[in-house]
């Protein structure tokens, strides 16, 4: 069954009735731009085939009720009560359900919208979205649950102030401390090609992969290491990469040039120091890459996402043997190019291939994995797709 019959199925079971309507969000791959949303920077990520679906009821008590396939057991709650549970007292809410009741909170704080003037719903959820992967799971959930409530509430709202508020709930209703990426890539994907985002103005271009026509896939290898960014990791990178801006001066890491680093590495210790650097220099590899595409296609990109994991791995100090494995494997099997994807400490590592080569580089990279004793990773290829949407 697909993940949108399990979704009408699951309603079905949990209200007796049919849903009003279904909805469904990506999650994505980042082709690169690692880390640096949250510091107002550049990224460009595209979304995936893989969907998490919402089917939707309406209830007249003005409660709001989620349930999943992740969990079964249905978290409710009045909507006129989730003021006081966001953010104070998130931790009394299942990690699971803090991201759509979250959403739903966002939603209402953005519209100044009272919640007795909308209708409680029934929320029942299913994804064939990778838990755990780096493709942001989150992110779908978030742009299904957003789509579907700014329907049938009639919030007006448009894509990216959906994206800002799936991410305020990641931020504070969840209490995970990542950017907007994630959000926006759900929320804007299109067919073969990625979105360029620029994080601080939210400015967004579609710029066009070509990776079918040039005879090249794109595959994840994710690695089985479960990540969670609200943990101690993520939030630690974050304050480094705001130490080096007030060191600076600036805003945000956005406002510091590459050919400033010299500067940067005199006012901070020298762990702040690597962490600005990574963020400095990826910001540099996205525009390098948004103008190679354009200029010379995807096959003069791989070392710009080969520089890019070597970075991540040595300055921000995020990767693990996995994701190396994956990525030193990949090149040796003559891949484009190839890095980790995602916040790190586990997740996926991506790698640009030729089509012809796809069984040979799965082979390679799973022989090796068992080499090491390492989980035998899940390999599979993705190819640029569409952002949020009303199903049915």
């Amino acid at each position: 069954m697909t993940a949108a019959g399990e979704a009408h199925g699951l309603f079905s079971t949990l209200t007796g009735n049919e849903p009003v309507g279904l909805w469904s969000a990506p999650g994505r791959v980042n082709l690169i731009g690692e880390h640096t949303d949250y510091n107002d920077g550049f990224v460009f990520p595209f979304a995936t085939p893989h969907r998490t679906h919402v089917a939707l009821g309406r209830r007249s008590d003005g409660r709001i009720r989620v349930v999943s396939t992740f969990d079964t057991e249905p978290v409710e709650v009045a909507l006129a009560d989730l003021d006081a549970l966001f953010p104070e007292r998130r931790d009394e809410v299942v990690e699971w359900a803090r991201y759509p009741l979250g959403v739903a909170w966002a939603l209402l704080q953005a519209t100044g919208t009272d919640a007795a003037s909308v209708t409680g719903v029934d929320l029942a959820f299913a994804s064939d979205v990778p838990v755990g992967a780096g493709l942001s799971s989150s992110a779908a959930i978030e742009g299904a649950t957003g789509s579907a409530l700014n329907d049938v509430w009639g919030l007006g709202l448009d894509r990216v102030a959906l994206a800002q508020a799936g991410r305020r709930a990641e931020n504070e209703a969840v209490g995970a401390p990542t950017g907007i990426m994630d959000q926006m890539a759900s929320m804007l994907g299109e067919t073969d090609a990625g979105t360029f985002l620029d994080c601080r103005s939210l400015d967004a271009q579609v710029v066009a992969l070509g990776f079918d026509a040039a005879g090249l896939e794109l595959m994840v290898i994710d690695t089985r290491v479960a990540h969670a960014h609200s943990t101690g990791g993520y939030g630690e990178r974050r304050a480094a990469c705001e130490r080096g801006a007030e060191a600076m001066g600036v805003p945000a890491l956005r406002d510091v040039r590459v050919d400033q680093l010299p500067q940067v590495e005199q006012l901070v210790d020298e762990v702040t120091y690597r962490r600005v650097r990574h963020v400095v220099t990826e910001n540099q590899r996205v525009l390098d890459t948004v103008r190679t595409l354009r200029e010379q296609g995807p096959r003069a990109i791989g070392d710009l996402l080969y520089a890019s994991h070597a970075s991540m791995r040595d300055d921000f100090e995020i990767s693990v043997p996995e994701l190396d494995l994956a990525v030193e494997t990949a090149r040796e099997n003559g891949a484009v190019g190839a890095r980790m994807t995602g916040g790190g400490f586990g997740g996926s590592a991506i790698a640009l291939i030729d089509r012809a080569t796809v069984p040979a580089v799965r082979d390679a990279v799973l022989a090796a994995f068992a080499a090491a004793g390492h989980t035998e990773p899940h390999v599979f290829t993705v190819r640029p797709s569409e952002g949020a949407r009303r199903d049915g």
